[in-house]
């Protein structure tokens, strides 16, 4: 399956997330390490198509790039996927042209920039995008279209372009991965934070909170793995109601919590939205008795941390200390468990009214659901694995390996990504597992399956 690539500008804008609950973890003892189990939160749900009209065509963010000269760089989209009308028509579709306060017509990134991924002739949305590139400094062509309008004598156009010219300009020189594929929308949020007054949201000219010098990838999960899930996030910190931090996006472009507010009276209904998603089914043929051997023996050695599937299925929402998982550690040690991040946090609009966020740092990460996982490579926290067969073999995962980015294609038949390896970083299209964050190590449960077991599972994952 070919898959095409999105533009270079698509990273930076990501989405932005924060987390939130005011729940204590329970903890379970198993061979004498501390598994957590996430309690419920309550969760107020909307209207699931009021949440995907809000989602493509809703301001959430109120300050963009003019139309017009959107429209003269060429960002243009002939499928319309999200069949939309008017200025959105020829938009691709993680891009949506608003109005802004003073009447100016201007264009603004979308949740799908990071939530969407095109395979082949179609659009899959919720599928995390793992094709973006960090990789390279990302102001590049906007610092022109910046100087293009800021110089110009267009008042209004120029107070409906500041705030996003003021994030884009101040968070850009953070956001350089060491390969492409990977996300850092945890960084950028944190980045956002430190300019932000945390009770008033307006942006500040000076940094109020030291960002850390590394540079932690994360991949992108799915969207619809969220309606199964107690916690978001990889280290399961996100509790409370997951509106108030699905719409964090807004703090890219926020003038102060008042439009925080209204903008947060629609994300009840993008919640619903993301619960209404259905995990892709897989579109080959299966082998149904390879997979009935596979389902038993996932039942025994996996179900327990990822859950069991079908119609009486259940998923336990556990958090598994590093000291098991034995991933890359740097993602839960960074970020969002910063000190000085959390004080923010603690202080800030997050943390009011009857529908509070809160932050809960764990050492290690969550067992994900596995809906669609055949469909979600690379694999682990930080992406570093390309296929399934390698995540269940650690002895076979390279230490180098590169997608051809320009023309991109997925592997069907063997879930994951074509990719080629190679003995060092040659290129920015490489993955380097030897730079802190970028480890493939850890989640070593599947070595102890034969090759016939291995292929087994992976037949029943396909079904999943």
């Amino acid at each position: 399956m070919r898959i095409s690539n999105t533009s270079k500008v698509v990273g930076l804008l990501a989405l932005i997330i924060l987390a939130a609950s005011c729940f204590s973890n329970k903890a379970v003892t198993k061979n004498e390490e501390q598994y957590v189990s996430i309690p419920a939160s309550p969760q107020v749900v909307g209207n699931a198509d009021s949440g995907y009209q809000y989602l493509i065509t809703g301001d959430y963010l109120k300050s963009g790039f003019p139309l017009a000269l959107f429209k003269l760089s060429n960002f243009k989209e002939k499928e319309n996927f999200l069949q939309r009308t008017g200025a959105n028509a020829d938009i691709p579709y993680d891009w949506t042209a608003i109005t802004a306060a003073n009447g100016e017509q201007v264009v603004a990134p979308n949740c799908l920039q990071c939530h969407a991924q095109r395979m082949g002739d179609s659009l899959i949305i919720g599928l995390g995008n793992s094709l973006f590139d960090f990789s390279t400094p990302q102001y590049g062509s906007l610092a022109i279209a910046q100087k293009v309008v800021m110089s110009g004598s267009n008042y209004k156009m120029k107070e409906a372009s500041n705030n996003i010219f003021t994030a884009v300009t101040a968070a850009s020189p953070y956001l350089v991965a060491a390969s492409r594929g990977v996300n850092l929308a945890d960084r950028l949020t944190a980045v956002l934070a430190s300019y932000r007054d945390p009770v008033s949201f307006r942006w500040m000219e000076k940094q109020q909170i030291k960002i850390t010098e590394e540079v932690i990838p994360t991949d992108v999960p799915a969207w619809w793995l969220l309606k199964k899930k107690n916690g978001m996030f990889y280290n399961g910190f996100g509790r409370g109601d997951f509106s108030r931090f699905l719409m964090a996006s807004n703090l890219l472009t926020v003038s102060d919590t008042t439009e925080s507010r209204e903008v947060f009276s629609h994300f009840h209904h993008v919640l619903a939205y993301l619960y209404s998603l259905e995990a892709p089914a897989y579109p080959l043929a299966i082998d149904q008795a390879l997979a009935m051997q596979g389902k038993k023996l996932f039942e025994a050695n996996c179900a327990e941390c990822h859950g069991t599937y079908g119609d009486d299925g259940k998923y336990p929402d556990l958090l598994i200390p590093a000291s098991v998982i034995q991933t890359d550690p740097m993602l839960y040690e960074s970020n969002f468990s910063n000190p000085k991040f959390l004080e923010w946090f603690e202080k800030s609009w997050f943390k009011t009214g009857d529908r509070q966020a809160d932050l809960v740092p764990f050492k290690g990460y969550i067992a994900p659901p596995l809906d669609g996982v055949w469909i979600t490579a690379p694999y682990l926290h930080n992406g570093s694995v390309p296929t399934l067969d390698v995540l269940l073999n650690s002895k076979t995962r390279p230490a180098f390996w590169a997608r051809d980015f320009n023309k991109p294609e997925y592997d069907i038949q063997d879930p994951g990504w074509k990719y080629t390896v190679s003995d060092k970083q040659y290129t920015r299209s490489t993955y380097n597992t030897t730079l802190s964050g970028y480890s493939n190590k850890g989640h070593y449960f599947g070595d102890k399956l034969s090759d016939g077991e291995r292929k087994a599972v992976i037949e029943y994952l396909k079904t999943l």
